[in-house]
């Protein structure tokens, strides 16, 4: 239906309108009657689907196979517990988990796409969700098609629609009828379809189906499909977390053996192997970790950057290379015309509403026909810019410049290619055939054969096209944009590959577009964060130059090079020049791939900025793709993992802290969790060797296992980056988390944990009672842990130079947590049922004084290291100076 139908036919029975389009309020009741254009997605998981999945874990089972096997000997206080335990902590998990999968469904809502439509005879964007049947839509290169469609007119139009038909070529596309009744749907050339993505050319379409009613809804309801969106890093970590956990499993099997050698009962000795391997087990550490990157994520949603990939939130921190575009990113993309170049003379702004010369304004009108912008004034007085801010621009300078017709009606177009770097529009008049085209400056003139000069044509000789291209270079150089105009009529037309050749040339314009003022403090940011910033742009090499030491970015030891400079290159002297070149001029999609690649064979973790269709590729290929939130095509959104919504570079710096900050609360997470576990081990492993009795029941450590797992390890994750993090080198991306240094502090700070805990059962036990050496037990074992955490986050400095305090958070988690250890021991009813003792004032002085002995012996080993560095410095610095003074 529909490809065999006319289009005015079609307009007809949908009861639209060509040139106005449906009114808002048509398109509302539409809405309405039909819902939204959207794929109905697969059922999320709810809450309860989350819940029962925290029991199938191997462990949990067996803890619940213990739960069983002591209710059955007539242990029931202990099973009971250990399930309200264990539900509890799945409880937890799974608000913890629902709460981040809600988070990051709701991130899919600030990325929403928009369609260029026309409503009440204006041209407006809405989302794609609000496009309805009967809307009249223009979609151009670099567009997603919204939703299915009948092609009305068309200029050039290739449409890649791999995604539905499988053809793995963009496909032409005219509005030409079909008269054949039964046309496979790769074969309907006169139709678009939603998920299509414009490569070429542009087009406006009638909408015909939408949502689940288009070609791809109905292809969506025949798929099902369940992906598990686990980060790289959580995949580590699982791996990390397999490893001990096979560990602790010889570690528990060897204290059954041991307190089963000692006489200890099998049934007590297994209770506390399998809850020791429970709360030893780091088997939360991949949720904690999808959790710490999902509020990272919305954080940085906060800030202006949408984060599309979970993992890019790591890999941010790794970037030591940021490519970016220029215009709208490092520059404010705000661009107006400053000068006119015509007939060998520069006309200032101020001159452009009273010039009255045949050059000028023939350079306005081939500036304003040969432009796909809109540019109009809303019921407020507000303008609405609608296209590229280039040509927003020029259509500002054509109507200050006097020109208030309406476009004229084109015949056809060329639009503009980055290999071309022309865009050329056909006008038909009393039989001839004019052709506009406005284009790079350097690449236009040589296309020129001849130049106006006042109201005369005359031929372009060799010194007069060497006069034009000087004085394009010394625009350049003064850091304008400067672009080219010409223009010719024909009798006849040539294919479609002569049309531009022997132009008559009318003139330039130099347009700026200033730097945004926290760019600079940006650039500065990078170098000392070890990340170099480069620019990419398709500007003239002189232009990009001088704003690119405006920026700071290129000094005087670096390189700028050109895009035909850069394909001369073969990839092994590109490899070697690579960290030199700071600036890449008049570059081509495939130039930035080239540029891409050559940085990460030497090594770099590059994030990419790019706008464009044909920027996708090189998106796709660089570490962290980042695609323009206001100027970025939806190709381009697509091949992204992030999306700057406000097109700013000083975004992508502020991310990248963001990232560093998230991989290092990560870190911390990881080392809280790990150096608690290991002290629980230490304490239980070395009891069983001493023929202790046991110093933590099953229900006990289960207790600390569920205080010291939740809480403060997410408050970990929200703990703000350090002041300094962007003056330290980046993160190697693939550094193995576990470096000599951490795991050698990871286990010395378990050790310490699990001494402290030991003696303190020791010294109840020996001088009290075996129930007060567990009370003293489990309270220092449990804030001991408590206090650990200040102690992980200030990783590498004192706790006095980065007071708990900046993490009001934690501070929070670690107060719930000890007063929940503390009602259990002051609260008869609690107290009971842990077999625990009460404590008077004395006893609690004892638990508190171990309690910080973890946390005191760390900063003492702190202040040592760093009398040891300050020491062998000055002792470097003496040498030098003796050096000196022998020379």
């Amino acid at each position: 239906m529909f490809f065999n139908v006319e289009v005015d036919e079609i307009i007809e029975m949908l009861h639209s309108d060509k040139e106005k389009g449906l009114s808002e309020e048509e398109a509302n009741l539409r809405l309405e009657k039909y819902g939204e254009n959207i794929l109905i997605e697969e059922k999320r998981n709810t809450f309860l689907d989350i819940f029962l999945s925290q029991f199938q874990d191997f462990l949990i089972i067996v803890l619940l196979i213990a739960a069983a096997v002591s209710f059955f000997i007539g242990e029931g206080r202990d099973a009971i517990i250990i399930l309200v335990i264990v539900i509890v902590n799945a409880l937890i998990a799974s608000f913890q988990e629902y709460k981040a999968d809600n988070e990051l469904e709701a991130l899919k809502e600030l990325s929403v796409n928009e369609a260029k439509i026309i409503r009440d005879g204006q041209v407006i964007k809405v989302p794609f969700n609000k496009v309805v049947v009967g809307d009249i839509v223009y979609a151009e290169s670099g567009d997603l098609i919204a939703a299915d469609g009948r092609i009305i007119k068309s200029n050039n139009l290739k449409i890649d629609e791999s995604s539905l038909t499988g053809e793995s070529i963009p496909i032409d596309k005219d509005n030409k009828i079909i008269k054949e009744e039964k046309v496979a749907l790769a074969e309907r050339r006169n139709m678009v379809y939603s998920s299509g993505i414009v490569t070429y050319g542009n087009c406006t379409y009638i909408v015909t189906a939408t949502g689940m009613d288009s070609e791809i809804g109905k292809v969506a309801k025949m798929i099902t499909s369940q992906g598990e969106n686990i980060t790289p890093m959580a995949k580590k970590t699982k791996e990390i977390g397999t490893v001990l956990s096979l560990g602790c499993l010889w570690v528990c099997i060897a204290i059954f053996i041991i307190g089963f050698i000692h006489g200890n009962k099998p049934l007590n000795m297994f209770m506390t192997s399998v809850s020791l391997a429970v709360a030893a087990i780091p088997e939360g550490l991949p949720s904690v970790i999808t959790i710490v990157l999902s509020i990272g994520i919305t954080r940085l949603s906060k800030k202006g950057a949408i984060i599309r990939k979970m993992h890019a939130v790591e890999t941010l921190g790794s970037a030591n290379v940021i490519c970016s575009d220029k215009t709208g990113t490092l520059t404010q993309n705000k661009m107006s015309v400053e000068k006119v170049y015509i007939a060998n003379r520069i006309i200032d702004k101020d001159e452009f509403s009273t010039n009255k010369s045949i050059a000028f304004k023939m350079l306005i009108n081939v500036a304003y026909d040969c432009n796909d912008a809109n540019l109009y004034y809303d019921e407020k007085g507000k303008e609405v810019k609608i296209g590229d801010s280039t040509e927003v621009a020029l259509v500002r300078l054509a109507k200050e410049s006097g020109i208030e017709r309406e476009r004229k009606i084109r015949f056809d177009e060329l639009p503009f290619d980055s290999k071309r770097k022309m865009m050329s529009c056909i006008y038909r008049e009393d039989n001839k055939y004019i052709v506009y085209v406005k284009g790079a400056s350097d690449v236009l003139i040589n296309k020129c054969s001849h130049y106006v000069c006042e109201s005369n044509v005359k031929k372009i000789t060799y010194d007069l096209r060497e006069d034009f291209l000087s004085q394009v270079d010394k625009l350049s150089m003064e850091a304008y944009r400067v672009m080219g105009y010409a223009y010719k009529v024909l009798d006849n037309l040539p294919d479609k590959e002569n049309v531009e050749d022997n132009l008559i040339f009318v003139g330039l314009t130099a347009m700026i577009d200033p730097p945004r003022e926290e760019v600079f403090e940006s650039i500065e940011t990078c170098k000392k964060a070890g990340i170099k910033p480069v620019m990419i742009t398709g500007d003239h090499k002189l232009t990009a130059e001088a704003i690119a030491k405006k920026l700071g970015i290129l000094k005087n030891d670096e390189e700028c090079i050109s895009g035909l400079e850069l394909e001369r290159l073969s990839d092994k002297a590109l490899e070697k020049r690579i960290n030199n070149i700071s600036v890449y001029a008049r570059v081509t999609p495939k130039n930035k791939v080239k540029i891409v690649e050559a940085y990460q064979k030497s090594g770099n973790i590059v994030a990419m900025s790019g706008d464009g269709v044909n920027d996708a590729a090189a998106l796709k290929k660089a570490d962290i793709g980042c695609a323009m939130g206001i100027t970025g095509t939806d190709v381009a959104k697509s091949a992204s993992d992030m999306i700057l919504c406000d097109d700013n570079f000083s975004t992508i710096v502020m991310a990248v802290k963001e990232g560093r900050g998230v991989f290092q609360n990560i870190k911390k997470a990881i080392h809280f969790l790990i150096s608690c576990n290991i002290g629980e081990i230490i304490t239980l492993f070395f009891a069983t060797i001493l023929n202790y009795p046991m110093p933590l029941l099953p229900i006990q450590i289960l207790w600390v296992n569920l205080v010291t797992d939740s809480l403060p390890a997410l408050a970990l994750g929200v703990d703000p980056s350090e002041e300094n993090i962007m003056e330290k080198k980046p993160e190697k991306k693939d550094n193995n988390i576990f470096t000599p240094g951490f795991s050698i502090r990871v286990i010395f700070e378990g050790l310490l944990i699990g001494f402290v805990t030991l003696v303190g059962f020791w010294f109840g036990n020996t001088y009290y009672s075996l129930e007060t050496g567990r009370t003293f037990a489990f309270l220092i074992l449990c804030l001991s842990q408590l206090f650990h955490t200040f102690n992980v986050r200030a990783m590498n400095e004192s706790l006095f130079d980065n007071p708990p305090m900046k993490n009001k958070v934690l501070i929070l988690a670690n107060i719930v947590s000890a007063l929940l250890a503390i009602i259990i021991v002051i609260v008869p009813f609690f107290r009971e049922i842990f077999e625990l003792s009460a404590l008077d004032p004395n006893k609690w002085d004892f638990v508190l004084t171990l309690s910080l002995v973890p946390l005191v012996s760390s900063e003492i080993v702190k202040l040592a290291k760093d009398l040891f560095v300050e020491e062998n410095s000055l002792l470097r610095q003496g040498r030098n100076d003796k050096q000196k003074k022998t020379v």
